[in-house]
């Protein structure tokens, strides 16, 4: 199973990078995550944030296509339904056993595009708290892991 993890922004500081690459490396062998980075839409203090997350939903839904058929859409947002690790494994499981791919959807600093939401199949809220983009990516990759770890009997979790 894959797993591509879609964001937007780009040029996160070292200790993003060096924590992201220290959870992809522990994934196991079936299930790839990556990591495809997308554009920040140019933003000043006159922009108009609909056209910037506009921007930023057309390149994300053109990369979503790129991934080809059969790839299921996870959107992250503050409004989507919270998942235990636990949860998250269990639905890991479920996954793997689909028989698709994944794609999750981290938007930028205003969220995703409506289009993006709209073709989520799924919603997920890391937490009710604002979160910084970069330590999104780190969260994310980091209870994949754990989750693995968990459907593995591996003792990470504990």
């Amino acid at each position: 199973m894959r797993i591509r993890i879609i964001a937007v922004g780009t040029k996160m500081p070292d200790w993003v990078e060096q924590g992201y690459a220290e959870y992809a490396k522990r994934m196991p062998r079936d299930v790839s995550v990556e990591m495809l980075e997308l554009p920040l839409a140019q933003r000043g203090k006159n922009t108009d944030i609909a056209t910037a997350m506009a921007k930023e939903g057309e390149l994300m839904l053109a990369a979503i296509e790129k991934g080809g058929k059969g790839e299921q859409v996870i959107a992250l947002d503050v409004k989507g339904k919270p998942w235990s690790t636990e949860q998250l494994a269990e639905n890991l499981a479920g996954w793997k056993m689909s028989g698709f791919n994944y794609c999750l959807l981290i938007g930028g600093p205003d969220g995703l595009a409506p289009e993006c939401m709209a073709l989520a199949s799924v919603k997920w809220s890391l937490s009710p708290l604002t979160l910084p983009h970069p330590l999104v990516r780190i969260l994310v990759i980091e209870q994949l892991y754990r989750a693995c770890s968990i459907l593995q009997n591996h003792p990470y979790h504990k």
